[in-house]
């Protein structure tokens, strides 16, 4: 199982998702530097061009929701799925709120190209960014954290998406401590053997 990743990207909650079940897999560090994500030989891993995508025995798999749940289905004795179909739906809530919102809303600073053809809109987006994403912090305060997790005392996969995007929460000007659940949610998850091994492994 390899696992084709950027530093400091949302690729890393697939590689926190793989060390909190305790799954054997290899990384292939892709450099955004240099644009290898967009070169002709990773186009035959994964056309969009994007990270993740995880090399698996019945070929290429990419999307994080969806890499995290193949973890899941992987190693189901880790219990990084709720059993409960009403504690399921409340995980993919908000694993598909970052998706679809919070990661957009970082995407603004740097991927304005994206959306507009214009670099004044461009730049009204990176302006915007420091709110949204705050805003994004006070939903998930009061409705997405239930206890030290997303779903109170146990870690489920959506807590792996959401740790990687709170760490890029200080360069997109949100300060962290105005969100205490966020930042204890922080902190518990830095105390987990997952999160300090991908950091050991520079990943993040």
């Amino acid at each position: 199982m390899q696992l084709y990743y950027a530093p400091r990207t949302i690729s890393v909650a697939v590689a926190i998702a793989l060390e909190e079940a305790g799954v054997t897999y290899e990384t292939v560090k892709l450099d955004f530097a240099t644009k290898e994500q967009s070169g002709p030989a990773y186009a035959q891993i994964n056309p969009k061009g994007r990270v993740p995508a995880l090399a698996v025995e019945g070929g290429i798999l990419t999307e994080t929701g969806a890499l995290l749940e193949y973890v899941a289905d992987m190693a189901p004795e880790a219990s990084l799925r709720p059993q409960d179909p009403v504690l399921q739906a409340r995980m993919r809530e908000v694993m598909f709120y970052l998706a679809s919102t919070m990661h957009i809303n970082h995407a603004h600073k740097l991927r304005g190209a994206r959306w507009a053809k214009e670099r004044s809109s461009w730049k009204d987006m990176q302006k915007m960014v420091p709110q949204t994403m705050a805003e994004s912090c006070s939903y998930l305060s009061q409705y997405g954290l239930r206890g030290p997790f997303v779903l109170g005392e146990n870690v489920s996969l959506a807590d792996c998406y959401l740790y990687v995007v709170c760490t890029w929460l200080e360069g997109d000007g949100v300060t962290v401590a105005d969100f205490p659940k966020i930042q204890n949610f922080m902190t518990a998850m830095e105390q987990r053997d997952s999160v300090r091994s991908v950091y050991a492994k520079g990943m993040l």
